[in-house]
């Protein structure tokens, strides 16, 4: 059975009720929050919606009618008021893309559940094991964009932060008996600090699974499809996958059809496919086709450097280490130490803390709690 829903819920369409949501927000010491995009619809990602909890009431706050975000800004980045998200990453990258705006104080509820060795931290398992409570989840794939949201979506939207506040209470809790609040803060810290990432200006093809394989001529015209296929996606303004599937435009790349009869005969796509970018598919491998040979590209090659023997087994101290550890203190071993860490301390081989800061990815916490440790396995291995 749920527990009865006490907080109310106001849709926000308008910039008044807008700035009355954030008066009233200003004024609390935490607030929850999660967001809604349009990702699987539309070419350009975008939030369509951002869901606000106080102790008192749920604000659901619609972007797409109040597209100046501008006013709720100096909440998020309010040092003073604590900031529950649950698997944070998205939400700042996302909020940050789309309003330039950074989160302070930030508390997330997925991260503090994975230090505290959760065996599932997916927001519906963890509001089933701390209040019994089962979400819906049908509204998972939906979209967004549409309007007007029906209510079954904006109680489903709600659900998503109705229980962030409570509970991070519980899990700060826990954390502080275990002696690694710390820890989180520090990682939270990380993850308000992310940002999207920098437009990427490699090929197309390099971002695509299965083209490493390929030779120069097919990348040639794997890339030339690929750029059609990103045109038409943002002409139709729907995301990529639905205009053409990325295995079978590797396909066409080694296959390389010169006629609608070529096309058809090879059953890569449906006849509705065809019908609609047909022509352009045959354009794009003719064009990829006249690449010069001197001028056909090559998929770039990642040439991993060869370990010595005692790297290796610097590497493999390390990892019994964090097995043990982790099984003692009852968390994931890849949350206590990355493998990208153990090898970053390997390479470097700090010999004392100092060397050991200047480690880039190295949090405070594991210095701080493990350093001395760590400096005597890398350097004394043998013994």
């Amino acid at each position: 059975m749920q527990e009865e829903r006490l907080e109310p819920i106001q849709l926000i369409n308008t910039a008044s009720e807008l700035a009355a949501a954030v008066c009233h927000l200003n004024d609390q010491a935490i607030i929850a929050g999660d967001l809604e995009a349009d990702s699987m619809f539309h070419f350009q990602e975008r939030i369509c919606l951002l869901q606000l909890a106080a102790p008192d009431i749920i604000y659901i706050i619609d972007p797409l009618a109040v597209p100046d975000m501008a006013p709720f800004k100096p909440i998020m980045e309010n040092q003073a008021i604590k900031k529950v998200f649950h698997g944070a990453d998205y939400d700042v990258r996302s909020l940050y893309r789309d309003f330039n705006i950074s989160i302070h104080n930030l508390f997330d509820t997925e991260l503090a559940s994975r230090f505290l060795g959760y065996a599932e931290t997916g927001l519906n398992a963890i509001i089933k094991q701390e209040f019994n409570v089962e979400l819906e989840k049908k509204f998972q794939k939906k979209d967004w964009s549409q309007r007007p949201l029906p209510d079954e979506m904006l109680e489903y939207a709600a659900d998503d932060v109705r229980y962030l506040i409570a509970l991070q209470s519980r899990l700060e809790e826990q954390l502080g008996k275990k002696g690694r609040l710390a820890w989180v803060i520090e990682e939270c810290e990380n993850i308000a600090a992310v940002r999207p990432a920098p437009a990427d200006t490699r090929p197309l093809f390099t971002r695509c699974k299965g083209a490493s394989r390929l030779d120069p001529k097919s990348l040639a015209v794997l890339e030339a499809l690929l750029e059609m296929r990103h045109e038409k996606a943002r002409q139709k303004d729907r995301p990529l996958f639905k205009i053409l599937g990325t295995t079978a435009l590797i396909k066409l790349s080694q296959m390389r059809p010169k006629s609608m009869n070529a096309l058809q005969s090879l059953n890569i796509l449906s006849r509705k496919q065809i019908d609609m970018y047909g022509r352009n598919i045959l354009q794009a491998i003719k064009t990829g086709n006249a690449v010069p040979a001197d001028q056909l590209p090559q998929y770039p090659k990642h040439i991993r450097p060869k370990w010595s023997s005692a790297s290796i087994k610097k590497t493999h101290r390390l990892k019994k280490w964090r097995e043990n550890e982790a099984s003692r203190l009852a968390i994931d071993p890849g949350v206590f130490f990355s493998n990208a860490q153990i090898k970053a301390l390997v390479e470097k081989a700090p010999a004392d803390i100092e060397n050991l800061k200047a480690i880039n990815g190295l949090k405070k916490w594991q210095i701080r709690e493990y350093g001395e440790k760590l400096i005597e396995m890398v350097n004394d291995w043998e013994k």
